[in-house]
């Protein structure tokens, strides 16, 4: 396998609760609480949970946009939590961003051209008349016109927003893009013409993803590797086939029996999780999804299973798997 291009290394994000007339801290939201991974160079890794569970924080996080608490951030092997804003602003070149609702994430006031050269012109990449070109280029390349660059964001349905925000991610020529949830606000139909076009860009300009999303079909598709979150942390993290085929943790047991099948006479046993999702201001002690677990162990309530690989890169955190 390739070198990684991203490496986590236990990364915290905690939210302060505060209170009373000097609004003092009076504890934490925990919305992520240790994550660690690595994103190889060229791969898709999909990151799945239910909402709220912290997916959408990691990826702000990883990226800056959001501080993290605690935490090492290694990118094409700089660390980058230890830079400056104008050092950072460097790195941005390679790490993008496309982000879940297109129309909330583009300037209304703005024209599509504007809005597409804009960090070019930020990052002074290219002179104006080729910048014109270079939008031109890329409206083409994510299955629009030249002709739209003149428009306005309100004049585009929304995959066509979507590949305009695809779009201007590709403008710096970044090596790594965090997609947080492209396709969750877009039709059925839609979908998949935007993960194929996904993809084929992932293979014409050697593009390395973060896929952020809670619908299993979709990540399906367009991962290599997945990792289940729960309540801020990884819970299982395996290649498709592996999860997909063999899911260990009872809660990604739980999440893909709740996929739909497309065979009608095809019967699934659909585990039913009991309960809320705790809060994340107030997580149980030890293993975080032990309240509504049917194979709860008396450990379970106590300490927290470490992420174990359990052989060909397959790795869980649940005391079922302890030697």
């Amino acid at each position: 396998m390739s070198e990684a291009l991203l490496k986590v290394n236990h990364l915290k994000k905690y939210f302060p609760i505060r209170a009373g007339l000097l609004q003092k801290t009076v504890g934490h939201v925990k919305a992520v609480d240790d994550v660690s991974l690595e994103i190889h160079n060229g791969e898709t890794l999909g990151l799945v949970g239910e909402s709220g569970c912290g997916k959408s924080t990691t990826g702000r996080s990883i990226l800056r946009l959001i501080e993290p608490t605690a935490g090492e951030i290694y990118f094409n092997g700089r660390e980058i939590r230890s830079l400056s804003g104008n050092e950072m602003r460097a790195v941005y070149r390679d790490m993008q961003l496309v982000f879940q609702d297109p129309y909330a994430s583009l300037n209304p006031r703005k024209t599509v051209e504007s809005l597409i050269a804009e960090p070019m012109l930020i990052h002074n990449m290219y002179a104006p008349a080729e910048r014109k070109k270079k939008v031109h280029e890329l409206l083409e390349r994510v299955g629009l016109n030249a002709y739209h660059a003149k428009r306005y964001p309100h004049e585009f349905s929304g995959g066509q927003r979507q590949r305009i925000g695809i779009a201007r991610a590709l403008g710096l020529q970044p090596k790594f893009i965090i997609c947080d949830e492209p396709v969750s606000a877009l039709d059925v139909s839609i979908q998949s013409q935007v993960l194929n076009l996904l993809k084929e860009l992932q293979q014409d300009f050697n593009l390395t993803y973060l896929f952020i999303a809670h619908d299993l079909s979709v990540v399906k598709h367009i991962s290599d590797r997945i990792g289940v979150m729960y309540l801020g942390r990884i819970v299982e993290l395996s290649d498709k086939k592996g999860l997909y085929e063999k899911p260990l943790h009872p809660y990604t047991q739980a999440l893909l029996s709740a996929v739909p099948v497309p065979n009608p006479s095809h019967n699934r046993d659909r585990i039913i999780l009991e309960g809320d999702v705790p809060s994340p201001a107030n997580p149980p002690s030890g293993c975080t999804f032990h309240p509504r677990c049917s194979a709860c162990m008396d450990i379970c309530r106590t300490q927290r299973p470490a992420l174990r690989d359990l052989g060909g890169g397959h790795m869980v955190a649940c005391h079922l798997y302890n030697e």
